[in-house]
């Protein structure tokens, strides 16, 4: 067929390398049959029957492959290792948390840095206060403001019938 690259036509039916391409993983592995359509593409076509060819010699080998057995002493070394990391001392910041002193300090730490962080607001400068600004409205300009804006003023918006005299200038519309 003239113009379709990478198609091979049977019968009625096409069979597209790219759809064949899909199916070669599954095919090589003995996972599934091919139908008489993909055969006769495989079979047509050299791409595609190479393809499958080098599938097929990597599952064969991948089925010959053995993992290697493991040392007949590795078990006893693996308990012997755990045993010694186990009874070592510990040492880092767990430790720090079973003193009480150093547990309590670093908990007073922690309180006031989160206070000092509410207390100076969201930004950090000490004159913000992000509850008292535009009484809980957003900046205006931005989306947010201008949508809390249209919210707030709907009612006067929505009775403004001037809008719907007003006529379009010639100067503003696209041609």
């Amino acid at each position: 067929m003239p113009g379709l690259k990478g198609r091979r036509e049977l019968r009625d039916e096409v069979m597209d390398c790219d759809e064949m391409r899909e199916r070669i993983p599954d095919v090589a592995a003995g996972l599934t049959e091919m139908n008489p359509v993909e055969s006769q593409h495989v079979a047509s076509c050299a791409a595609c029957g190479g393809k499958l060819a080098e599938f097929r010699k990597t599952m064969a080998l991948l089925d010959e492959w053995r993992a290697p057995e493991a040392s007949p002493y590795f078990d006893i070394r693996l308990k012997a290792r755990l045993r010694e990391e186990i009874a070592k001392p510990q040492v880092g910041w767990v430790q720090w948390f079973r003193r009480p002193v150093l547990a309590a300090a670093l908990t007073l730490l922690m309180g006031l840095g989160v206070g000092m962080f509410f207390v100076r607001g969201w930004e950090g400068s000490p004159d913000r206060n992000p509850l008292s600004d535009n009484f809980g409205m957003a900046e205006p300009g931005t989306a947010v403001g201008d949508l809390q804006a249209l919210e707030s003023n709907h009612e006067q918006y929505s009775d403004l019938e001037l809008l719907d005299d007003l006529q379009v200038q010639p100067d503003t519309v696209d041609q």
